[in-house]
């Protein structure tokens, strides 16, 4: 299942296999309150891609956990890099899948911001222009907010309802307390030099309302709703 655990002989065997699927998964080191741990968006995408590889028999690369953050970065312990300098990391690191011999390659971020997000989507469109391959780039939460007005409120977001329980599923230890209920007020189109004035703890929603029970169901529901989008990829012409 991990890249990275196979020998040269057992890659070169593995590459050879029909439809085969690589998955990056991408993180990030972001404050996510005083109940969450700043591996919160690095620990749901891995999470993800294990599930999601044992059902297509697919290679996990060894993640890369750091991330751009932008309203949190003022909080402590996020750590945030530039978006050019996560372009060129990804691009680089699918560019050598590809020269390797993989065409199916699915990048998965847990952290959703939009230049983050961005940068991950301009690195593959650098590789898909010159090299002939097909490459999915999503944040699991682009599934997971389907759920939102239906099992959690609309507004639920960072650190929330949504989130806390992922967390409390998948790594129920790092669950550090029962977080506050608060509101992202940053205005709308508005670039701040300190948007952490207008976002208590760094939380959006209410983290009370979690459950690793709800954590399950919406980690069941990404992982089989990210295995019906790769398989259409795998079906879909270039």
């Amino acid at each position: 299942m991990y890249y990275d655990e196979l020998s040269m002989t057992e890659f070169s065997k593995r590459v050879k296999q029909k439809d085969l699927v690589a998955i990056l998964p991408i993180g990030a080191v972001e404050a996510h309150g005083p109940h969450l741990p700043l591996s919160t968006d690095s620990l749901q995408p891995e999470h993800v891609a294990r599930e999601v590889a044992k059902k297509l028999n697919a290679l996990i690369l060894p993640p890369f956990r750091y991330g751009m953050c932008s309203s949190t970065k003022n909080y402590p312990g996020t750590i945030s890099i530039s978006p050019e300098s996560l372009r060129m990391v990804v691009r680089d690191i699918i560019s050598e899948l590809v020269r390797n011999g993989v065409k199916n390659i699915v990048v998965l971020a847990g952290h959703a911001g939009l230049h983050h997000i961005s940068a991950l989507k301009l690195a593959a469109q650098d590789i898909v222009d010159a090299k002939k391959v097909k490459i999915m780039v999503l944040s699991d939460y682009d599934i997971a907010y389907d759920l939102r007005g239906k099992v959690v409120p609309e507004d639920d977001g960072h650190a929330g309802t949504i989130e806390t329980s992922r967390v409390m599923a998948i790594r129920p230890d790092l669950h550090k307390a029962r977080g506050k209920k608060s509101e992202n007020r940053i205005p709308h189109f508005r670039v701040f030099k300190n948007p952490d004035k207008y976002w208590a703890n760094a939380t959006n929603g209410d983290p009370t309302k979690a459950s690793a029970l709800l954590g399950r169901k919406v980690n069941d529901y990404i992982v089989k709703a990210l295995v019906v989008h790769i398989k259409l990829m795998l079906r879909a012409p270039e």
